[in-house]
């Protein structure tokens, strides 16, 4: 069992935003032991962890809710599925699909700014050789 300082150590989280997240239901309540004190187990540092993933991709905090709303990670699936498990893995799915939408288009936006930055580097550059030149 962590402390809430310890479970935001581990997950890079601040206690504020570890707190929060129970707070808005992003995540269940940890226990709580002698004096009310938040008691982490590794199952809540895990489920902290593919939340800081989630947030490091640029979800929104009511997406990555949805994400993780039925808790499963799915990384032993049983076969066949069962109609439950693949609807939220088509949930997942279809969210992560339209954020990858997002995030190309920031991408290619950013790709863009860099380019006219370039640019402007090699403009302003060539301005001070051919001074230089002419020194």
């Amino acid at each position: 069992m962590y402390s809430i300082g310890q479970a935001a150590e581990l997950t890079s989280f601040s206690i504020d935003t570890l707190r929060y997240y129970e707070k808005i239901g992003l995540m269940k309540p940890p226990k709580r032991g002698p004096g009310g004190l938040r008691s982490y187990s590794e199952d809540d540092v895990r489920q902290l962890s593919s939340l800081h993933c989630l947030k490091k991709t640029g979800l929104s905090l009511d997406e990555m809710k949805t994400f993780l709303q039925e808790g499963r990670c799915f990384a032993n699936p049983a076969f066949p599925l069962s109609v439950e498990d693949r609807k939220t893995i088509e949930s997942r799915v279809q969210i992560l699909s339209e954020h990858m939408v997002r995030m190309e288009a920031q991408y290619l936006a950013l790709a863009n700014i860099i380019e006219e930055t370039r640019e402007k580097l090699d403009f302003y550059n060539g301005i001070i050789e051919k001074e230089a030149v002419k020194k």
